[in-house]
């Protein structure tokens, strides 16, 4: 009776240990998921910026041109 009392009591904290690992796992994911969202988020703003920057520098040479 006692060794399967220990033997439940093992797979308690067994079981209380995949738990933790499992709640700083999912943590590690969340902190990855908004480190993709942030880089993700910064990209469509450099994008965003070079393209204006683009656009700003065809008008500079559209002009230029029909200023000549």
């Amino acid at each position: 009776m006692l060794k399967g009392l220990e033997a439940i009591i093992d797979v308690q904290k067994q079981v209380k240990d995949i738990m933790k690992i499992v709640a700083e796992t999912n943590t590690t994911i969340t902190e990855m998921e908004d480190s993709i969202l942030k880089a993700s988020i910064n990209n469509q703003v450099i994008n965003a910026t070079n393209i204006a920057e683009v656009s700003e520098d065809l008008q500079y040479l559209i002009q230029s041109d029909m200023g000549n």
